[in-house]
């Protein structure tokens, strides 16, 4: 298995992107970890939107009671949009389509759609992605991409990459894959603090801002590992799961 890491969104070349590429997007501060919570939560699907203006043209095409709207902008409430929390979305997305609009995760999502499937993984859901990208693999190149922040790099995504990996690579064996030096130092870098999840959370740009945010219960929820049995994937402009692993444990 080849596999590459990209530290950020602005890295993934649109036109190479093909047959020959599955993409797994990390936004673990928060547009991946809010996706993954809500499908596990009962959505019925998200789509994820490049503007606020796409979003609203979406809605208007949808019953108002199918569907939910969730975004931000630079961090920033918009107007009529709920804030795109995992646990602020969890009594809202039930049984309905949420459009979403975040600053980083969804336009990296867009900006992979080209390859032959896009991932969507954060640290609540990486081992049922993994299992899903194992089983499904036929010799494609996997690129790992990193949402990042305004064309910088983020410590959580890079983090959330090289848990994907431990995990990955304990369902196809170290022998099996070929890592660039990008994601083995994702790896490297996972193995050294892995047992750190939230407190390195905490510790980030948008972990600190979180908390002065006051919404600490969300940065804890989205620290936690492995306790989404969801593996969210693109099918044409929407984000679906297979319905039958939609389970939250709690």
């Amino acid at each position: 298995m080849r596999i590459h890491l990209l530290f950020k969104k602005e890295e993934l070349d649109e036109a190479k992107l093909d047959a020959t590429k599955t993409v797994v997007v990390f936004d673990v501060l928060l547009a991946t970890s809010t996706i993954s919570t809500c499908l596990s939560f009962g959505a019925r699907s998200v789509i994820p939107t490049a503007d606020e203006k796409e979003a609203r043209d979406i809605a208007k095409n949808l019953p108002t009671d199918e569907y939910c709207m969730a975004g931000e902008w630079n961090g920033l409430p918009i107007e009529g949009f709920s804030y795109p929390l995992p646990l602020a979305l969890k009594e809202k997305v039930a049984g309905k389509t949420l459009i979403l609009r975040t600053t980083n995760g969804t336009v990296a999502i867009r900006k992979a759609a080209g390859a032959r499937k896009v991932w969507i993984a954060s640290l609540l859901n990486s081992p049922a992605v993994a299992r899903k990208v194992f089983d499904e693999y036929e010799d494609e190149t996997i690129l790992l991409t990193c949402a990042g922040s305004a064309n910088q790099f983020c410590l959580e995504d890079f983090y959330g990459a090289g848990y994907f990996l431990s995990e990955l690579i304990l369902l196809a064996g170290e022998n099996a894959v070929q890592l660039t030096d990008s994601a083995l130092s994702a790896k490297l870098f996972y193995d050294s603090q892995k047992d750190q999840n939230e407190p390195l959370l905490a510790q980030t740009q948008v972990g600190r801002a979180m908390l002065e945010m006051d919404v600490g219960d969300d940065l804890h929820f989205v620290s936690q590992k492995g306790v989404l049995d969801v593996a969210p994937f693109l099918s044409g402009q929407e984000v679906v799961c297979d319905p039958h692993i939609s389970v939250y444990k709690s």
